[in-house]
């Protein structure tokens, strides 16, 4: 299997399909690159290079108990950009990989030069705690919950996750096979790296790195988001952007499934050739 190492040594495993401008995929939290087993798929067939990578602790690389920080998750995927030499990138990122592909274009692949274009789906810049700064925020015992329940049972929270991660629990026509995928993934996370990633999707500060970007966004959420409020996300980050474009999918929930995968992967693979 292809491996990168990064910077302090650890082993980040790394998939790609197809041939010509990089593409490159970010997963959410729990998840691994499986995530964009179908994208994958589609982008290369559209005549793109596209690649995804398992984050530190998560799928296939490294089971790392250090290092899962949002900073560190950067570092991690500029290793992998600088081990395979990409350049005139598109960055596509789900939930937590929305949030490393914002902060890695604006602190590497802008100064790099490397990045063409940035897409954002359900992501969760700018920032979702709730604070002083951020009123409208989610409270923290919501992020305190999800940590208890990763140390308690995390075979079950996946199971449980599932429901509303896909919006089934709303009524959407999600498959049992879909569920079982979704905690499949979630099991092959180190636990440690799961339960310190709570910490860097819910309380990094993305505000900077979203004014920071110069390259066009797509910034793309369903509004039926049970696990990443839009109001909080897409609808913030796109007032924060210089040249940006927001699209919102109506009744579509966090997970990327069903219509709203092929919806998303249409307006996308749209967008980038414009």
């Amino acid at each position: 299997m292809p491996f990168v190492t990064t910077p302090d040594g650890v082993e980040i495993y790394y998939t790609e399909q197809g041939t010509g401008q990089p593409v490159v995929f970010s997963h959410g939290w729990p998840l691994s690159s499986d995530a964009w087993q179908v994208e994958l798929k589609k982008f290369a067939d559209a005549g793109y290079r596209a690649i995804a990578h398992d984050r530190r602790g998560h799928g296939r690389s490294e089971k790392t108990y250090s290092g899962n920080d949002m900073d560190t998750y950067c570092r991690d995927l500029n290793a992998v950009v600088e081990a395979l030499d990409l350049r005139d990138i598109i960055l596509i990122g789900h939930s937590t990989g929305g949030g490393e592909v914002v902060r890695y274009a604006a602190q590497y692949g802008q100064p790099q030069g490397r990045v063409a274009k940035v897409v954002t789906a359900g992501a969760v810049p700018p920032i979702m705690v709730k604070s002083d700064a951020n009123p409208d925020g989610l409270p923290i015992e919501v992020f305190d919950g999800i940590r208890a329940g990763v140390l308690s049972d995390a075979s079950q929270f996946w199971k449980d996750l599932s429901e509303s991660f896909f919006g089934a629990n709303h009524g959407r026509d999600v498959s049992q096979g879909a569920k079982d995928d979704f905690w499949r993934q979630g099991m092959l996370v180190n636990l440690a790296a799961a339960y310190d990633c709570v910490k860097a999707f819910s309380e990094t500060d993305f505000t900077e790195d979203l004014k920071a970007l110069t390259v066009p966004i797509l910034i793309c959420q369903g509004d039926d988001d049970q696990i990443v409020p839009i109001k909080d996300a897409a609808l913030k980050s796109i007032k924060l952007v210089k040249d940006g474009t927001l699209k919102v999918y109506e009744g579509a929930p966090h997970g990327i499934q069903g219509d709203y995968q092929q919806k998303l992967d249409a307006d996308i693979l749209e967008w980038i050739k414009n």
